[in-house]
């Protein structure tokens, strides 16, 4: 697939096949700007309730009604929680993750692909505390465990500390400022799962965002620890140079 331009708008394309069974299969095609890294095809229109700002809004949340009258990551999320209505978490599904660079195939649940897909839409739809994974989205890996995560999250954004730095900003290499992210994080994905129980009566969207959210969850707690694990990955860089000539 191939990148593509929109009214002289760089545009990224992802795009996520569920093959639920074998007479149901659910296809969304997701345009990213590139520049900006967020949704260019979101709704616009006929919006749910349980999208309105004031609908279980987080406590941390930038937004006021004066300004906005819907939740960014509400809006993103609206079109995909209806088409997995009848979807339970623990159903077997195919999905195939199709984007410039690569396809993913895998047999997994609905709530492994489901949180794959949700996850993307909520970093990228506008929301200032989700912005900050913007350079995951825009090499978005699809079903990554754990450990892909926690390596690609540390990475990105000790790359930013060093942006900042060149640029005469303040930075830090500790990774306070990673953790008060996903701490941030956890709330929003908190207020989210409400928000999509009132949307639907099965689990499946639902367990797709707690799965989401034990990420964001476990980092701030388990980073040191993680760090340590990684250690010897890095060995190479801790030996003495070679003499040359």
């Amino acid at each position: 697939m191939l990148k593509t331009k929109v009214r002289d708008m760089d545009v990224i394309n992802i795009r996520y096949c569920f093959d639920l069974d074998r007479k149901r299969s659910e296809i969304f095609d997701l345009e990213l700007d590139a520049k900006t890294l967020e949704f260019i095809n979101r709704p616009q229109q006929d919006l749910p309730d349980w999208t309105r700002l004031e609908v279980h809004q987080c406590s941390h949340c930038p937004f006021t009604n004066d300004t906005t009258s819907h939740c960014p990551v509400a809006v993103c999320l609206s079109q995909v929680i209806g088409r997995f209505a009848n979807v339970i978490s623990h159903d077997q599904i195919n999905l195939e993750v199709i984007t410039d660079e690569r396809t993913v195939t895998q047999q997994t649940t609905a709530q492994k692909g489901i949180s794959s897909l949700i996850g993307l839409l909520i970093v990228a739809s506008g929301c200032p505390h989700t912005g900050y994974f913007k350079p995951m989205a825009r090499f978005h890996l699809p079903l990554a465990s754990e450990k892909e995560t926690f390596y690609r999250a540390t990475g990105m954004y000790l790359l930013a500390q060093y942006y900042l730095r060149r640029e005469h900003k303040e930075s830090e290499l500790g990774l306070e400022g990673l953790k008060q992210i996903y701490k941030n994080l956890h709330l929003l994905n908190t207020m989210i799962a409400e928000r999509i129980r009132i949307a639907t009566n099965t689990d499946s969207s639902v367990n797709a965002v707690i799965l989401l959210d034990m990420i964001s969850n476990l980092v701030p707690l388990i980073m040191d620890e993680q760090l340590d694990k990684l250690r010897h990955l890095f060995e190479s860089y801790f030996l003495e140079p070679r003499a040359t000539g």
